[in-house]
């Protein structure tokens, strides 16, 4: 199911999983894409993107191992994400911010809001 994309890009209350540590991750990942959105020219901030979502892809599987269902897709669903972020150079184009957009709401609402509960 797809979910509208917020304007301005950042996280709001819709996107809470009630983890405080993953949802302050998650509204940093919100505000590293608006950055590479803000300016598309910068490799530093690809580059801070990038460490933010392994950092937090790390974070998150490490708190729902052995504890959720759909383990083995939600990680396969991050390493192809870190996958596309590698291939990426500046400046970034419509199509890339908005893939990178699209694809965190959704698999946050989607694929994170299925461990709502299950990993206390």
């Amino acid at each position: 199911m797809g979910h509208d994309i917020p304007e301005p890009y950042c996280w709001d209350e819709s996107f809470a999983v009630f983890y405080a540590q993953l949802d302050e991750e998650h509204k940093g990942l919100f505000k590293g894409i608006f950055e590479c959105a803000a300016n598309r020219d910068s490799t530093e901030n690809l580059s801070s993107l990038a460490e933010k979502v392994k950092t937090h892809f790390t974070n998150e599987e490490a708190m729902f191992t052995g504890k959720v269902d759909n383990e083995d897709t939600h990680k396969a669903a991050h390493v192809a994400f870190v996958e596309k972020l590698g291939t990426l150079s500046c400046p970034l184009d419509d199509a890339t911010i908005d893939y990178a957009k699209d694809w965190l709401v959704n698999h946050i609402k989607n694929t994170d809001f299925t461990y709502k509960g299950k990993l206390d």
